[in-house]
């Protein structure tokens, strides 16, 4: 059977139970979001297979995913999730369904087994007493230890921050100009310690009027931004990624650009050339965006800001809408002194 022909839609599939009953096939059924297929999943559906005749596949939406997992996920469209699934021989038939749980699907298509990764204890499952309603079995198959979508995706994230800060990587195209460098915690962001939560993400009041004056008088937006919780391991790099993914969402939504989102996962015992007070990332930013520094402003609410920007040669604004609440407190001196990013047009 050609792969293609293998995804169906669940009226399709609902249509086809007949034929299955007449042939006295006995039918599997499993569920899952498949983001990105790996061996885990493999033999998790050879498993399956091998319990019954005809293994039903079913796929989360992206809308169901996103509910469930973030804005992050899935990072593979349900139309891509499920041609990949039916590559596999040990797949019989895919389809794409909006429910967060698999309810409905049981309703509907009354297999003879219910087939569930994981260690869960089947009387303990919401839907275990619809399938028990009809006759049918839940089969619980274990985990593969060490073997999930999420782990690949914090493998991956890992690796690209091994080397985030050593090398620049190669750009297409280089944006040029002048770039307003943003700290985020404190700056454009409330303060939250190590902040890892997208609930906790609160933009200060008037920010997005700041970066819009801030486009407006030609500055590209460059945020930039320490975040030592990764390497003290408080928090995931695919935490940070949603939280700036709320950021990006906010502005995106208010017409303000954020070019680039620059950060240093190192602590200071790391010492690193990309965490401010040093420059790296407004140097990465250079040679990668085709920034002029001598044309830029850092912009940050702590001494560390203010000391990258002039490492850099850029001019320097201390916000007191962070972590620093007067400036006297801070030995480096600025070149402005605003409330926060919304009196930006003081210094424009």
């Amino acid at each position: 059977m050609a792969s293609s022909s293998k995804i169906k839609t669940r009226d399709q599939l609902i249509a086809e139970q007949s034929l299955w009953r007449k042939a006295s096939a006995k039918v599997g059924f499993t569920s899952g979001v498949f983001d990105i297929l790996h061996p885990g999943h493999v033999e998790y559906l050879e498993k399956a297979k091998s319990l019954c005749d005809v293994l039903v596949v079913g796929i989360n939406s992206d809308h169901s995913v996103r509910s469930n997992k973030g804005d992050l996920r899935p990072i593979n469209g349900e139309v891509e999730r499920a041609r990949t699934l039916a590559g596999l021989s040990a797949v019989d038939f895919v389809f794409i369904f909006p429910e967060k749980n698999n309810n409905q699907n049981i309703e509907l298509l009354k297999p003879e087994l219910y087939i569930k990764a994981g260690d869960y204890k089947a009387e303990k499952l919401s839907s275990a007493s619809i399938v028990q309603s009809y006759g049918g079995r839940v089969e619980i198959v274990p985990f593969v230890e060490g073997k999930s979508s999420s782990s690949v995706i914090e493998k991956i994230s890992a690796q690209a921050l091994a080397g985030a800060f050593t090398a620049s990587a190669p750009v297409t195209q280089k944006i040029g100009g002048k770039a307003a460098f943003i700290d985020r915690d404190g700056t454009i962001n409330k303060e939250v310690e190590y902040l890892s939560n997208p609930a906790e993400f609160e933009l200060i009041p008037g920010v997005i009027d700041g970066m819009k004056a801030l486009t407006a008088a030609g500055y590209e937006l460059v945020v930039v931004t320490n975040q030592p919780g990764i390497g003290l391991g408080y928090y995931s790099a695919g935490d940070l990624f949603r939280v700036n993914a709320k950021l990006l969402k906010a502005a995106g939504d208010a017409g303000v650009p954020i070019r680039k989102i620059y950060f240093c996962p190192h602590t200071k015992l790391d010492n690193c050339s990309c965490r401010k007070p040093s420059a790296g990332m407004l140097l990465r930013a250079r040679d990668e965006l085709g920034i002029d520094l001598s044309q830029s402003i850092m912009i940050g609410d702590t001494e560390a800001d203010i000391g990258a920007g002039k490492a850099a040669g850029c001019k320097t604004v201390l916000v007191l809408s962070g972590k620093t609440k007067e400036s006297h407190s801070i030995k480096t001196t600025p070149d402005e002194i605003i409330q926060s990013l919304a009196n930006i047009k003081i210094v424009l």
